[in-house]
């Protein structure tokens, strides 16, 4: 981040919690440069900002104030949307053509990233993984890479079962593979669990990628009702386990993507019950599970006594993207799961393992998550400030408490495939709902991020949206009056 972004944050803090109120006198340019050490050219463009953002104003000859407009348009908060209603019928998958086809028009750096799936890479601590990479591989015993394979190197999956200790849950080092990845955990998961024509229950809206790796092994899913904030529904999962011979479910229960809901810590409970009773296992996506803004909530595997739930996590998300690190806490089925490993591609990097469990010894691992934590806090509040302010009073949106996704449902007809080919062309990306859908479904939603650093650029993306929205409302309006006449 920036200075002059830093400092506008700062201020902005300030604004929203009442400690400058509509109408007070922001401390001159001068009086900031003094007190915060910085030059007059860094806070002019803080304030510029500011404005752009529309927290304060400036008044001829006497100087800025906080506006009295922007705590109105946190007033004005959208509703959330409602819960989602698939089918719940199985059907084969196919959908990655359109996800590939979204995916590969996010690559490009020089659009707003409201579209992609990763958070910044400036947010993590990459020179000192880097040292540790360094010194790891200096210090490594040639057998290492013979004897750590396949499940992982002990001492991260010690570092790794520590980590479960402290959220509550106790995970055996025995039971944890080392992946290359979350999404070769999740995939190793299903694939030890189920053979072809198996029927998976799965969150709507879901992860593309759990859809991708259900069409890949040539499995029917059925998708479940799911709350925009408080996660699936567990009243329509059990009639489905009652009707269908579903063989697994993969669920993410922590800041779910896209959505960004969370499960209650009764609910997970509720959850692993449930699943018990019909004797089904739970592959879990718990990717974000370190990404809280308050509390975390309790791991699933605390609740866990059959050995059912295959936690899947990682540290591409909270600590070193592009080292593809991931695990599987896979309980009863580790044995099954490390044998996929063996088949397919035998080891996650050594070098890559040894580094981040040379990190975690040397502490400061909880320090860099409550850096990661506060930024991304304050990126969801400006985001959704923004989008209070911009948005047409129809549109509907999540409040996650954690993670970096927020999911949008815009008034129709506006056609979400449609407006993401737009955004590109005015300079920022988003991620269309049909893309999360086994059945293409969710057309007029979109998934944010908010992972990467507010700045003006951000602020001008979303009035683009919103401009965008208001020009496909009035073309179809337009249309309509045409054939009615």
């Amino acid at each position: 981040m920036k200075l002059y972004e830093r400092l506008a944050q700062d201020l902005s803090s300030l604004i929203r919690s009442g400690a400058l109120a509509p109408g007070d006198r922001v401390p001159s340019v001068r009086e900031i440069s003094r007190e915060r050490h910085v030059s007059v050219a860094t806070v002019l463009h803080a304030y510029e900002l500011l404005l752009e953002q529309g927290y304060i104003e400036t008044r001829p000859r006497s100087g800025y104030y906080v506006a009295g407009a922007w705590r109105e348009a946190l007033r004005r908060a959208h509703a959330l949307p409602q819960i989602t209603r698939p089918a719940m019928r199985s059907t084969r998958i196919d959908v990655s053509e359109l996800i590939f086809e979204v995916l590969e028009s996010l690559s490009d750096r020089a659009v707003v990233p409201f579209g992609s799936a990763f958070p910044s890479p400036l947010l993590f601590p990459l020179k000192k993984l880097a040292a540790s990479l360094s010194h790891s591989a200096r210090g490594m015993d040639p057998w290492a890479t013979l004897d750590d394979l396949p499940a992982g190197t002990e001492e991260l999956r010690r570092q790794i079962a520590r980590r479960y200790l402290r959220a509550g849950a106790y995970v055996s080092p025995d039971e944890i593979i080392i992946t290359n990845g979350a999404l070769e955990a999740l995939n190793l998961s299903l694939q030890a669990l189920t053979r072809p024509g198996d029927l998976v229950a799965i969150e709507s809206p879901a992860f593309y990628g759990c859809l991708q790796a259900v069409e890949a092994l040539g499995l029917k899913a059925i998708e479940i009702p799911t709350h925009p904030a408080a996660g699936i529904d567990l009243a329509s999962l059990a009639t489905v386990l009652t009707r269908h011979p579903v063989k697994a479910c993969w669920l993410m229960t922590t800041f779910q993507n896209p959505l960004g809901a969370s499960m209650s810590d009764a609910a997970r409970q509720d959850l692993v019950r449930l699943l018990d009773k019909h004797d089904v296992p739970l592959i879990e996506d718990d990717v974000y599970a370190e990404l809280y803004f308050q509390r975390r909530p309790k791991s699933t595997k605390e609740f866990d006594r059959r050995g059912m739930v295959l936690n899947c996590g990682s540290f591409s998300k909270s600590l070193a993207p592009g080292y593809r690190i991931g695990w599987v806490a896979a309980g009863r089925f580790a044995q099954r799961v490390a044998r996929r490993k063996m088949m397919s591609s035998l080891s996650a990097s050594i070098p890559a393992q040894r580094a981040l469990a040379l990190y975690l010894r040397q502490g400061g691992y909880d320090r860099h998550l409550a850096a990661v934590r506060r930024a991304l806090a304050a990126q969801k509040t400006a985001l959704i400030s923004a989008l209070h302010a911009h948005l047409p009073p129809e549109a509907r949106l999540t409040q996650p408490e954690g993670g970096y996704f927020l999911w949008v449902e815009l008034p129709r007809p506006v056609v979400a495939i449609d407006l993401h080919r737009a955004a590109l062309e005015h300079g920022f990306s988003v991620a269309p709902g049909p893309i999360f859908s086994a059945r293409r479904q969710y057309e007029n939603c979109l998934r944010l991020n908010y992972g990467h650093a507010w700045s003006a650029q951000a602020e001008r993306a979303v009035r683009s949206l919103s401009a965008l929205i208001r020009t496909a409302r009035g073309s179809h309006s337009a249309a309509a009056s045409s054939t009615s006449g």
